[in-house]
């Protein structure tokens, strides 16, 4: 019974050194894993709604909600529903009018160290009211892409945290450095060097 353990034991050593050696990771992250932490993140108000002027309580407001991620060639697109009553408030009741429209913003992801960033936003489709698009705009091109940022490291770590629980083996990760993220296909990839370590 012991001479099969040590055996496994063994080949997980070589296994594992040779990661430790090769260093070198692809992790392939998909258009779901990107809107689930975009909902996490900015979309984690009432209703799944974020609101860009009021609150749930306003008579007047802008909201956006619902996102939804896809890659298109080698940019990520968002696009956002976005609810509103603009005009002015008066005993409680909007005196304006109500708009919604679907807007969209596309990015070029980034690798910055650790995170994966965006850059270069690019509004693809905003409303036909100039009022609207005014409010809107600077959070499509802005606010959107600063709260999509993921500290990869991070997330890497917390997944690895329970690694003594599923595997019986204790897995860390010592350092990680992106050096590109790249759109292919239908997955974002990320290319990297990382050191791990197993107790």
């Amino acid at each position: 019974m012991r001479l099969p353990l040590l055996r496994l034991l063994f080949v997980f050593a070589i296994l594992f050194s040779g990661v430790r050696a090769a260093s070198a990771i692809e992790v392939k992250i998909s258009s779901q894993a990107l809107e689930r932490t975009l909902r996490a993140q900015l979309f984690n108000g009432p209703q799944g709604r974020y609101y860009i002027r009021g609150d749930a309580n306003s008579a007047c407001y802008v909201y956006a909600e619902s996102p939804h991620v896809t890659f298109v060639q080698d940019r990520v697109v968002v696009r956002v529903h976005a609810r509103s009553k603009i005009g002015t408030a008066v005993h409680g009741v909007c005196i304006g009018v109500s708009l919604t429209t679907d807007t969209d913003v596309s990015l070029v992801p980034d690798a910055e160290e650790e995170s994966i960033g965006f850059r270069d936003a690019r509004i693809e489709q905003l409303s036909e009211s100039k009022e609207l698009n005014f409010i809107l705009a600077p959070f499509m091109s802005h606010k959107l892409p600063a709260q999509m940022k993921v500290n990869a490291a991070v997330l890497m770590r917390q997944l690895l945290s329970r690694s003594t629980e599923t595997t019986g083996y204790t897995l860390s990760l010592d350092s990680l450095k992106l050096h590109s993220l790249l759109v292919e296909g239908g997955s974002l990839v990320m290319d990297a060097d990382a050191n791990l370590k197993v107790d």
